[in-house]
């Protein structure tokens, strides 16, 4: 209250109040801002009084990310963030804008706290979620969902087959006892083991093994998209729920950059293409930051470890290696990374090591295991298409299809790789079977690994690209080598492969020894049936998928899971009490759409990772963020 100034009017005090009079009106003043105060913070959902006197907050969706890093978790709320990619329908669902009345039902959607401006700020400088797009300075990096998902050629879980048709019903059901098993598995891992990085059925507990330095869930990341392509509703919400609540990224252990990046990166990936949910792009990004460290060493060719705590990349002696298959099982997922995100740093990456790869000399056009990243030069010449050697092949023909068919360097570099592989690699054995052998300096070991039998699928994908006179000869070398991995098989008693196996003293495709005889829930064979599959519609590869449905019931079900083989030539065999993460990722997603119709993660708009997640292909009509043309 304000007093005017007459004449003759002499203030008692500088207020121009009386003493009396100024008691007065503190004291009424104090009331008046209690009352208003009361209000606005200690009424119930007092939200009209907050928005007239509490400036607007907006959310940054990567607070969470940087809370976890802080060391807590943010209290979730249900105030959905500014233009989030907007949310996929729950499996079965139809589009999400016809379906807005059920995204609040129990188990859907979560958000992350709203952040106020100063949080913004750091989220946007500090995480580099928000990164600016190229030649637009300041200008938040946003990724559109909806122009990629207008951009896929097919619906992403297909098209129904008319279920009254007599013909479908045997294959309906061979599908569907897989969804039981994939449902069996989940639940038991949930179960006794929620959280952990795998479940051991036998002793009916979790495993945290030391592969990722500290990261847990690895079966939830992994069962992700299997989960949702299955259409096991319940079950994603479950695992979506634990990613957005338990999921922390504030670890200081030793990881392994490929297991890391296939399993972590490529799930979270695959989850957020396939429903648009953010809290799985921020993850995948800050977990993608995380793994940069590994590429800082002489040449840019990561070490197979970094350190989560010091973010260092290991040893640095002359004598260390980086394998082939880790350092070149990265592109897929790093350039999504830079799409997702808008930092240009993932891709630079791994451009990086194609340039080196291309600049190096490779002895007969082969591909050795190792290589020196401090040095850049081949520390030994070993050559395999199996372990240490595989996915980076499978990688680079990949790569091709990803792009849209733009990477030409991805592609010649594949094409030249396999005539190198068949070169010297290739062999048929007296009994007719076409393999794969492994070569150390010149000197051939004649096996096969379980882990080679990828690359039946792995031609059938390529064949088509390579050049005209070439094509049918890849698609009849691919059907050959997937024949040799089922023989492997078929002269199992458990109708299993083992780990290896050998062409010598008139044996073929069998183990020698019991260290090789084992399983361990491994997809490979299965995923080959299931490309050959679909480049064929050959009915023998859905009866060979159907005899490993059969005897993973047989032998690898447990009262609480499925555990791999110790010996698959006995009958009876001893199980090793692991159910492996990639076992719900990749072997029961595989069957699972070699029993499906094509369009269902239709190859024309995704390519798998090495753990089977699904990453979808550039249909844009520009290079976009990450591609590039070459």
């Amino acid at each position: 209250m304000l007093m005017r100034k007459v004449p003759g009017f002499v203030p008692a005090s500088p207020w121009g109040l009386r003493l009396p009079q100024k008691f007065l009106f503190l004291l009424f003043l104090s009331g008046l801002v209690t009352l208003c105060f009361g209000a606005l913070f200690l009424l119930p959902h007092s939200s009209r009084l907050k928005r007239l006197f509490l400036a607007p907050r907006t959310q940054q969706p990567g607070l969470e990310v940087v809370a976890e890093i802080a060391g807590h978790i943010p209290a979730r709320e249900q105030e959905p963030p500014p233009n989030p990619a907007p949310a996929v329908p729950a499996p079965g669902e139809d589009d999400p804008s016809s379906r807005a009345s059920h995204r609040r039902r129990k188990g859907g959607l979560r958000r992350t706290r709203p952040t106020g401006p100063r949080e913004e700020a750091t989220a946007a400088r500090g995480n580099g979620i928000l990164a600016s797009r190229p030649g637009d300075e300041g200008v938040p990096f946003r990724f559109d969902f909806n122009a990629f998902r207008s951009r896929l050629r097919h619906p992403v879980l297909g098209t129904r087959a008319d279920e009254s048709q007599e013909p479908q019903s045997r294959v309906r059901a061979q599908r569907e006892k897989i969804k039981e098993m994939m449902q069996f598995a989940w639940q038991s891992y949930k179960r006794y083991a929620m959280g952990k990085n795998e479940l051991r059925p036998l002793t009916k507990d979790g495993y945290e093994g030391n592969m990722f330095g500290g990261l847990s869930g690895a079966t939830v990341i992994d069962s992700l998209d299997t989960l949702y392509l299955m259409e096991l509703k319940e079950e994603f919400q479950e695992a979506k729920a634990w990613v957005e609540e338990s999921f922390h990224l504030n670890v200081s252990g030793e990881a392994s950059l490929f297991e890391v990046n296939i399993r972590y990166i490529g799930g979270l990936l695959s989850a957020f293409y396939l429903t648009g949910e953010e809290v799985f792009r921020i993850k995948a990004i800050r977990l993608g930051e995380k793994l940069l460290p590994a590429f800082n060493t002489p040449t840019g060719i990561p070490k197979g470890v970094v350190s989560f705590k010091s973010g260092s990349w290991g040893w640095a002696t002359a004598g260390s290696s980086s394998i082939l298959a880790e350092f070149g099982s990265l592109h897929l997922e790093f350039l999504h990374l830079t799409e997702l995100s808008g930092n240009q740093v993932f891709a630079e990456k791994v451009r990086n090591i194609r340039k080196v790869l291309r600049k190096i000399e490779k002895p007969f056009g082969l591909y050795p295991n190792f290589l020196s990243p401090v040095s850049g030069n081949w520390v030994q010449h070993h050559v395999s298409v199996g372990g240490l050697g595989d996915s980076f092949y499978e990688y680079l023909i990949k790569s091709w299809l990803m792009s849209g068919k733009t990477d030409m360097e991805a592609k010649n570099m594949y094409y030249e790789a396999l005539e190198a592989i068949e070169t010297y690699l290739l062999n048929v054995s007296p009994g007719g079977l076409t393999y794969i052998a492994e070569w150390r300096g010149g000197i051939l070991d004649h096996k096969m690994g379980h882990l080679a039998c990828f690359s039946g699928g792995m031609i059938a994908l390529g064949a088509e690209d390579a050049k005209e006179e070439k094509r049918a000869h890849y698609r009849e070398l691919a059907a050959q080598i997937t024949k040799t991995c089922h023989e492997s098989y078929a002269r199992s008693d458990t109708k299993l492969g083992p780990e290896a196996f050998w062409f010598n003293s008139g044996r073929e495709a069998v183990a020698t020894q019991l260290s090789e005889s084992y399983y361990i829930l491994r997809p490979e064979v299965v995923e080959s049936y299931m490309y050959l599959w679909r480049q064929t519609h050959d009915p023998i590869y859905r009866e060979w998928g159907w005899e490993v449905v059969l005897a993973l019931e047989k032998y690898c079900r447990t009262e609480a899971g499925f555990s791999g083989i110790q010996d698959v030539y006995s009958s009876t065999p001893n199980h090793d009490n692991k159910q492996q993460s990639f076992f719900l990722a990749e072997t029961l997603k595989y069957l699972y759409l070699l029993f499906s119709e094509d369009d269902l993660l239709s190859l024309e708009d995704w390519v798998f990772n090495t753990e089977a997640h699904p990453l979808p292909v550039n249909h844009s009509d520009s290079s976009g963020r990450a591609w590039g043309r070459h």
